[in-house]
C-alpha cells in the first residue's frame, strides 16, 4: 500500500494545542508574502536598533523552528522526538562570521555536538556549515583561485585544520557528519575540502557526507563526478540531497553581475534533477549512503516506492529521510511510524546568532510555491480534528 502524508493525528501527535496555535500563527504570516516581508524587515531593523524583541522571537518563531539556545535546553525535545521514532540532527546554527576566535569557538561547539551524539541514541548525525568555521570571503577567493596574502594563507590553513578536527571527531565517535551546501560562489571550495575528508575518513563506510542542491543546473553532474572519483579512489560516498535554500539570492546575484543564473528555470526541472539523483544513489547503493533531505511529498513517496521496488529494507542504515524541525511533520512522523529512518534537523544557539537561519526559513517558505500553504492547511486540519474529537479539551494545553 503506498504511503500517504495526510494523517495529521500522526503528524502532530507530539505537539500540544498551544504549539499548534503558534504554528498556525507563524505559517499564516509566512503564507502572505507581503506580510512576511514587512515582518522580517521589522525584525531585522529591531535587532539592528537593539530593541527588546528577543522575548517575542523566542516564544514564537524560535520556539517553532529551534531546539533552544544550548545543547542542554535541546535535550528534552530530542527525547520527545526520539519517543516518536524520529532521530535528531543537532545543528549549531551559527554562520557568517569573520573572526578567527569565533570560528574556533564554533568548531569547539560542533565537536561538542558530536560527542553529545555519541552518548545519545536519538541523535543520528552531526552537521555543520563551513561558513561557521571559515570566512565566506576567503572561500570565494580560494574558489576563484585568486592569490592569497600571507595572512589569508594562514587563515586558509586554519580553516582546513578546523574541518579536519570536526571530521576526525566524527570518525573517532562513529557519528555520521553532514556538511551543508552553501552559495554557488563558494561551493566548489567547500566541495574540494569535503572530498579530501571523504577520502580520509570514508574508507570503511560513509562518515562524511556532502550536500547537493538540485535546484542548481550543474549539481547532478557534479554529484556523479564526485561519486566516480570516490569509487575510483576506494572510499564510500556520503550524499545528502536537497532542493536548495538560496534560490532568490542566487538569481539576484546572477542578474546584478550579468552571468547566467545557476538555478533551474522552473520547479519541474529541479524536481526531475532531484528524482534522477535519487535514482542514481539507489542504483549505486553498494557504495553510497543517502540522506534524502526533502519537504516534497512526491519525492519522498518516490524514494519509498523505489525502495520497495528494489526490495530494500525500510530501515536500511544507508538510507535516511530528513526534514527541518518545524516543517513537514506530516512527512517525518508518518515515515517514522511506517518504519523508515527519519531525522529532524534541530537548530540551536543564541537567538541573535540563529536569526540568519530563521530569516532564511521565512524566505524559503515564501519563495517555494505552495510550501507554507500546505503547512497551514495541515495545521488547520489538525486543529479542526482536535476540536471535533475533544471539543472541551482543545484549549486545555
Amino acid at each position: 500500500m503506498p504511503v500517504t502524508f495526510d494523517d495529521t493525528s500522526i503528524a502532530y501527535a507530539h505537539k500540544s494545542n498551544a504549539e499548534l496555535r503558534n504554528a498556525k500563527f507563524i505559517f499564516s504570516i509566512i503564507d502572505n508574502p507581503i506580510i512576511c516581508s514587512v515582518a522580517t524587515n521589522a525584525v531585522k531593523l529591531s535587532l539592528k536598533l537593539r530593541l527588546p524583541i528577543e522575548g517575542i522571537i523566542k516564544r514564537t518563531v524560535f520556539a517553532h523552528f529551534c531546539g533552544g539556545n544550548n545543547i542542554k535546553r535541546a535535550n528534552p525535545l530530542i527525547e520527545k522526538l526520539g519517543s516518536c521514532g524520529v532521530a535528531t540532527i543537532l545543528d549549531y546554527s551559527v554562520e557568517g562570521g569573520n573572526k578567527e576566535d569565533l570560528f574556533d569557538r564554533t568548531m569547539d561547539e560542533i565537536i561538542r555536538t558530536i560527542h553529545n551524539a555519541s552518548q545519545c541514541n536519538h541523535i543520528a548525525f552531526g552537521v555543520f556549515k563551513v561558513t561557521g568555521v571559515a570566512s565566506a570571503n576567503l572561500l570565494e577567493k580560494i574558489q576563484n583561485k585568486k592569490g592569497l596574502t600571507l595572512k589569508e594563507e594562514a587563515c586558509a590553513k586554519l580553516f582546513r585544520e578546523r574541518i579536519n578536527a570536526i571530521c576526525s571527531a566524527a570518525y573517532e565517535n562513529n557519528i555520521r557528519l553532514l556538511i551543508d551546501a552553501e552559495e554557488s560562489w563558494i561551493q566548489c571550495a567547500i566541495d574540494s575540502v569535503v572530498s579530501e575528508m571523504m577520502a580520509k575518513y570514508n574508507k570503511e563506510k560513509a562518515i562524511v557526507f556532502n550536500t547537493y542542491q538540485l535546484y542548481r543546473t550543474d549539481s547532478l553532474a557534479k554529484m556523479k563526478e564526485a561519486f566516480n572519483n570516490a569509487k575510483k579512489d576506494g572510499y564510500y560516498f556520503g550524499v545528502k540531497l536537497v532542493r536548495g535554500a538560496y534560490m532568490e539570492k542566487e538569481r539576484e546575484r546572477a542578474m546584478h553581475r550579468g552571468y547566467k543564473s545557476p538555478i533551474h528555470d522552473d520547479r519541474e526541472s529541479t524536481d526531475r534533477a532531484f528524482n534522477a539523483a535519487i535514482d542514481f544513489c539507489i542504483d549505486n547503493l553498494k557504495y553510497i549512503s543517502l540522506m534524502c533531505g526533502s519537504h516534497n511529498d512526491y519525492s519522498n513517496r518516490y524514494l519509498v516506492a523505489l525502495m520497495a521496488d528494489k526490495r530494500i529494507d525500510k530501515n536500511d542504515p544507508r538510507i535516511w529521510f530528513s526534514q527541518l524541525y518545524g516543517m513537514s511533520d506530516n512527512i517525518s512522523f508518518i515515515l517514522a511510524r511506517s518504519g523508515y529512518n527519519v531525522a529532524k534537523y534541530l537548530p540551536y544557539g543564541p537567538i541573535k546568532a540563529v536569526m540568519p537561519y530563521l530569516l532564511r526559513r521565512a524566505s524559503e517558505n515564501t519563495s517555494v510555491a505552495g510550501q507554507s500553504s500546505r503547512e497551514l492547511q495541515l495545521i488547520r486540519q489538525e486543529i479542526r480534528r482536535r476540536k471535533r474529537e475533544i471539543p472541551d479539551g482543545f484549549d486545555a494545553h
